[in-house]
């Protein structure tokens, strides 16, 4: 779904799209929490996030306390709850993962009844309260706090199946999910010249209805030539590596002698062909071993958007709104497909994949485009990860929302961090 939002006034609000699009996400929502056996509501798949009920109760919790409780300055529900499930945490290591711990959590009964309390206030508010009123709140400066919680289970539900991904595969409810297992040699291989130009990161604040804010503002940096690899570091290259003593990727199983892969419902055949999914740290290492480096996020720009002309594309493939036929992302599948199975998703350079199939690894830290400034309606959102420690990632993953396939979005993870979806190419030059 489009956003549509074209003035600060409150009639170029869309009230119908926002609804859509809010009860589309929790939709998704209840069909991912859907996939839990209950029995492991309460466990922790991935020790540094926090159990499975957290995010039940998050996802309404944060989208009731941004727009009703914090932007329009409505009623409290519940202030015990709304405080548990505010934020949730990025721990650097186990050990300060540890200092997040709770003895108890609230039964599932009343975190589902408190998020269906969170639901109805925020639908009550979309229809009828002044979602654009910059002076009674700068949250609601062009609806950003209506498209910030939008946004913003979009999003989750992504980090919510690195979770579910980690669960034991008997304890999810798969309903015959599977048949994830493709295989074929890749239709491309290689490397492709780029020539020096000017790549645009970011984005004019008034050119998008909504982006976050380290996406402001907008800034042309020069790029100098360079080569880079047409397809993302397949498994099959990856082992290559590992039988070289490069590490084992987390998302593998050693069995036998061999190796198999963890999907999202089964285990499979580790395909070759598929793009590695490994942490920026493994990456890089992969590079240096290849006589290779990763790509700069500019360079990565210049790859996906730039042209032989000199204009800069929308998207790699031009300017048409992003679909299935163009990559592996928005759900079109919860696993990778081999490298290169969508031709008509190429930049106008030829390299393949840079939307789709896996976010793409970076060599830039998380840092501050010139001009940042904090959002009213998170504060935090960016700020806090602004330490050297996270690197940008582009592009991305089969379970990446349509909505955030746009040209400035910039992602970012802890370069040890073994769970994302994401993968490389390496650069020369």
């Amino acid at each position: 779904m489009e956003q549509v939002l074209t003035s600060t006034t409150p009639s170029a609000l869309d009230r119908e799209a926002l609804r859509l699009r809010y009860l589309e996400n929790r939709n998704r929502s209840a069909e991912l929490f859907g996939l839990v056996e209950p029995a492991a509501y309460y466990e922790r798949p991935i020790a540094l996030r926090h159990p499975i009920v957290f995010y039940e109760g998050h996802l309404p919790g944060f989208s009731f306390n941004k727009v009703v409780r914090e932007a329009l300055g409505g009623a409290s529900i519940d202030p015990f709850l709304e405080k548990l499930f505010e934020r949730g945490i990025d721990p650097s290591d186990l050990s300060d993962a540890a200092r997040h711990e709770k003895e108890s959590w609230p039964e599932r009964q009343r975190v589902r009844a408190f998020g269906d309390a969170c639901d109805a206030r925020v639908l009550e508010a979309f229809a009828t309260a002044p979602l654009t009123d910059v002076a009674r709140s700068p949250m609601l400066d062009r609806a950003q706090a209506a498209f910030t919680i939008l946004e913003h289970e979009e999003m989750h539900h992504e980090t919510l199946l690195y979770m579910l991904h980690r669960l034991p595969l008997e304890r999810k409810l798969v309903h015959g999910r599977g048949g994830a297992y493709l295989e074929r040699a890749p239709q491309r291989r290689g490397s492709v010249e780029i020539p020096a130009g000017v790549a645009t990161l970011g984005a004019r604040r008034d050119a998008i209805a909504f982006g976050w804010d380290n996406e402001f503002d907008e800034q042309a940096v020069h790029v100098a030539a360079f080569e880079i690899d047409v397809d993302d570091v397949t498994n099959g290259e990856w082992l290559e590596f590992v039988r070289a003593g490069g590490p084992v990727p987390s998302f593998w199983i050693e069995r036998d002698g061999g190796f198999r892969l963890l999907g999202m419902f089964e285990e499979m055949p580790l395909p070759l062909s598929w793009p590695v999914y490994v942490t920026q740290a493994q990456a890089r290492a992969y590079a240096a071993w290849r006589g290779s480096r990763l790509p700069t996020e500019a360079e990565y720009h210049r790859a996906a958007f730039g042209t032989p002309s000199g204009e800069e594309r929308a998207f790699p493939w031009g300017d048409a709104a992003p679909s299935s036929a163009y990559g592996n992302f928005d759900f079109k599948r919860f696993d990778p497909e081999p490298v290169g199975s969508n031709p008509a998703g190429d930049s106008a350079w030829g390299v393949a994949d840079l939307v789709g199939n896996g976010w793409e690894w970076t060599s830039t830290e998380f840092a501050p485009l010139p001009g940042f400034r904090p959002h009213a309606s998170y504060l935090p959102y960016s700020q806090d990860f602004f330490d050297g420690a996270h690197f940008i990632v582009k592009g991305a993953s089969p379970v990446t929302n349509r909505n955030h396939v746009r040209r400035s979005l910039r992602n970012w993870y802890r370069a040890e961090y073994p769970y994302v979806y994401a993968t490389f190419r390496t650069v020369r030059g």
